[in-house]
């Protein structure tokens, strides 16, 4: 489905369990582009898993890995990208996506509750040590929740089938052009 020539990318945010990476290729393949996920990208250019560069090298190492990955990916045309879950809190990526030309930045939101029984439910559960702590858990959304705001678009998921969350983001996406085309207002 193609969609109005200015969105040539388009930046899937959100809280781990949002859907990102399960939404993204479907998003992709509906739309006939790529898709990427930024933890995917890192792990690919590193040789080793997400969970081993937080292991041996902490999480700043990793950010710091994952705003690169960002920065060499983002600006690709037909591409959607799913970034990591704490991608936001990298001031520089957050500079990037604020400026994010011919893109559009969606939020993929859903309660926290929905998203740990997600989390939960997938294979890689146990490498998530951080699904234990919930009291960090909860501090770490509520810090990024203002970041994830900043999207230019928020997209509810709870109750959704990936499917459905694909159909939605396509039809809001579809409105959102249409509307900014009738006021003349340029599309990010």
């Amino acid at each position: 489905m193609p969609l109005p020539v200015k969105i040539r990318r388009i930046v899937l945010t959100g809280f781990m369990g949002a859907g990102k990476s399960t939404v993204g290729p479907l998003l992709a393949q509906r739309l006939s582009w790529n898709f990427l996920d930024s933890d995917v990208a890192v792990e690919a250019r590193t040789g080793v898993t997400v969970a081993e560069i937080f292991a041996r090298q902490g999480e700043a190492a990793f950010r710091a890995l994952e705003a690169e990955a960002i920065g060499r990916n983002v600006l690709r045309e037909n591409l959607v990208l799913a970034l990591g879950g704490g991608a936001i809190e990298t001031e520089s990526t957050r500079r990037l996506l604020a400026g994010l030309d011919c893109g559009c930045v969606l939020f993929l939101d859903a309660p926290l509750d929905v998203l740990v029984t997600r989390c939960l439910a997938q294979p890689a559960a146990a490498e998530r040590p951080v699904l234990a702590d919930r009291e960090g858990l909860l501090r770490r959304y509520n810090a990024r929740l203002p970041y994830y705001r900043e999207a230019h678009l928020t997209i509810m998921t709870a109750g959704l089938t990936p499917h459905a969350v694909v159909a939605t983001i396509l039809r809001v996406l579809e409105q959102r052009c249409a509307a900014e085309a009738a006021e003349g207002v340029p599309t990010r």
